[in-house]
C-alpha cells in the first residue's frame, strides 16, 4: 500500500478481493484453473453402454489384453452374440480395469478402429463411453491412465482378498473431473499421445534389438569364433564340430560340470531359509523378486539379523557372484554388485562364485538354447516350480578357451549395452509422460503454444 492510499481504498480493494469467487477443487487435482469446469464424470461420459450387438461375430478382448503402456489393446479373437457378456465397447471408449490386480498396475485401454461396429468383453473392466460434445476421447483415456484416479480406484476396492472390484459406482458417481476447454483438451491429450508413440517407438527397438542378441547368442555358443575373432560358419573346414547330447559345438571346446568351475571353499549354495522381520541395522538379503532385467533392484531389500546371517554365513556374497533363482522363477541372474558385498539370499536362489572361467561368459552361456533346455528338463514342482541344487550343480558348460571366452563376452557386451541404454531411455520417457500428465491434467502447466500439430488420430475424434 502506498503513503498516499487512504484506509477507505485499502478497504474497498480488500472487498473486491473478497468478492472474487473462488475456484472449485477437484479431489483429485485440487484448485483447478480459470476457465475449467469442475464436472462429475456422469456427465461427460457414459458407464458401460449396452448396445445390441449384431449376430455377426464382434471383437473380443480379454482384461489381459490391456496394455499398462501403449493406448490400444491387443485383440485376442471374436465371439459371437450368443456369447455376449453384457458389456460392449466401440471405438473411442476407454476401458477401465476394475479387479485385482490389474487396476494396482494402472491397466486401461483406449479403443481404436476394429473391424467390427461393436466390441464384447469381459465383465473385469468398465468401459467409459465418452460425451464427444463435452470431452475429448484421448482425454478421457490419459485420465483413466492417470495415478490419482487409478489410486482413488483402488482405494474403493471391495470384496475378498485377490477378488476385489472397483464397484461401478466409482465411475457412475464419484470420480470428478477438471475439464478444460475443447482446444486445451485437443493440445494436452496431443502432448501425452505424442510422448505414447516414443514410447512405442523405443519398444519396438528394444524388441528388435533382443532377437537380433538372441540369434547372435545362439551363433556364438554353437560355432564360437575363429582365430580372427570372426564368426565360424557350421561348414568351415578350419575345425571340425562334435554333437552332443546337448548341441553342436567346436571340437576344441570342453564340456565341464558348473560345480567344477567354482572353488572348492565357496560351493554353490542357497540362502536363508527364514529371514525373519526386517531388522535396519541387519545383513541385506536378496530375494528373487529382487532381480530383474539382469541386476538387484536394492530400493525395497530386507534386512535380517546378525545372527541369523551367520547361521548361513555359507550363503555370503560377495562382489561379483552370479546370482541364480532356482525356485518360483527359475534362471533370473544378476551379479552382486559392490554395495551387496556381505549380504546374503534366502533359499530360492542360489550364489555361483565362478573363478575357473569369465563369469560374463557364463552369464551369457545361462541365457542360450542348451542349459534352458537342461534346467526345463530338471525343472520340478506343479504350484511352485524349482531346480534342485545338484541339478544346477551339474549343468554341462560349453567351455572355449579364455581368450576366446573374452573376445565372446566382448561383442555380446556391446549388444547388452545398446539394450541397457535403450531400456533407460524408454524408463526416462515414462517418468517424463508421469509428470506431465499430473501437470497438464491438473492445469499446473498450461498448453500455450498454438503451433502444437494435432495427429490425425487425436484430430479425427473430435
Amino acid at each position: 500500500m502506498s503513503e498516499e492510499a487512504t484506509l477507505d481504498e485499502f478497504a474497498d480493494s480488500s472487498e473486491e478481493q473478497q468478492k472474487k469467487p473462488q475456484q472449485p477443487e477437484s479431489r483429485f487435482w485440487g484448485e483447478i484453473p480459470e476457465g475449467w469446469e469442475l464436472v462429475n464424470g456422469s456427465e461427460v461420459y457414459d458407464v458401460n453402454p449396452n448396445p445390441k450387438p449384431s449376430e455377426e461375430p464382434n471383437t473380443y478382448i480379454e482384461m489381459d489384453a490391456l496394455d499398462t503402456e501403449l493406448p490400444w489393446p491387443k485383440y485376442f479373437g471374436e465371439r459371437n452374440a450368443s456369447e455376449y457378456s453384457g458389456k460392449t465397447f466401440s471405438e473411442g471408449d476407454t476401458l477401465f480395469a476394475r479387479i485385482t490386480p490389474c487396476t494396482e498396475n494402472g491397466k486401461a485401454a483406449f479403443v481404436p478402429e476394429m473391424e467390427t461396429e461393436v466390441g464384447i468383453g469381459s465383465t473385469e473392466y468398465a468401459v467409459l463411453s465418452p460425451k464427444i460434445d463435452r470431452i475429448h476421447p484421448w482425454l478421457l483415456y490419459y485420465l483413466g491412465k492417470s495415478y490419482p484416479v487409478h489410486n482413488y480406484a483402488v482405494s474403493r476396492m471391495r470384496g475378498s482378498t485377490g477378488r476385489q472390484r472397483v464397484p461401478f459406482s466409482v465411475f457412475r458417481r464419484e470420480l470428478d473431473i477438471a475439464l478444460p476447454p475443447v482446444e486445451e483438451q485437443r493440445k494436452i491429450a496431443t502432448v501425452l499421445y505424442t510422448i505414447d508413440r516414443a514410447i512405442e517407438k523405443t519398444e519396438e527397438t528394444i524388441e528388435q534389438r533382443t532377437r537380433v542378441k538372441k540369434g547372435l547368442m545362439q551363433d556364438l555358443f554353437r560355432y564360437g569364433l575363429d582365430e580372427d575373432g570372426k564368426l565360424r560358419s557350421s561348414d568351415s573346414n578350419s575345425e571340425p564340430y562334435r554333437k552332443t547330447k546337448y548341441g553342436e559345438i567346436p571340437e576344441s571346446w570342453d564340456i565341464v560340470p558348473l560345480n567344477q568351475l567354482v572353488p572348492e571353499d565357496a560351493p554353490i549354495v542357497y540362502g536363508i531359509l527364514k529371514p525373519g522381520d526386517h531388522q535396519p541395522d541387519g545383513v541385506p538379503v536378496v530375494k528373487v523378486k529382487d532381480i530383474h532385467d539382469g541386476e538387484v533392484k536394492q530400493g525395497d531389500l530386507l534386512h535380517t539379523s546378525h545372527e541369523i546371517h551367520e547361521d548361513f554365513k555359507r550363503a555370503e556374497l560377495r562382489e561379483g557372484d552370479l546370482l541364480f533363482t532356482i525356485r518360483g522363477t527359475v534362471g533370473r541372474m544378476a551379479f552382486v554388485p559392490e554395495s551387496l558385498d556381505g549380504g546374503n539370499i534366502t533359499q530360492d536362489t542360489a550364489r555361483i562364485r565362478v573363478t575357473e572361467a569369465n563369469p560374463r561368459f557364463i552369464r551369457y552361456f545361462f541365457e542360450t538354447e542348451t542349459p534352458n533346455n537342461y534346467f526345463e528338463r530338471n525343472t520340478i514342482g506343479q504350484a511352485v516350480q524349482g531346480i534342485n541344487l545338484e541339478d544346477l550343480r551339474e549343468v554341462p558348460v560349453h567351455l572355449p578357451s579364455e581368450e576366446e571366452q573374452a573376445r565372446i563376452v566382448e561383442i555380446i557386451d556391446q549388444h547388452s549395452e545398446s539394450l541397457r541404454n535403450e531400456r533407460e531411455y524408454r524408463q526416462s520417457l515414462q517418468r517424463l509422460k508421469q509428470g506431465l500428465m499430473q501437470d497438464l491434467l491438473s492445469g499446473t502447466v498450461r498448453t500455450t503454444d498454438t503451433n502444437i500439430a494435432v495427429p490425425e488420430e487425436i484430430a479425427q475424434h473430435g
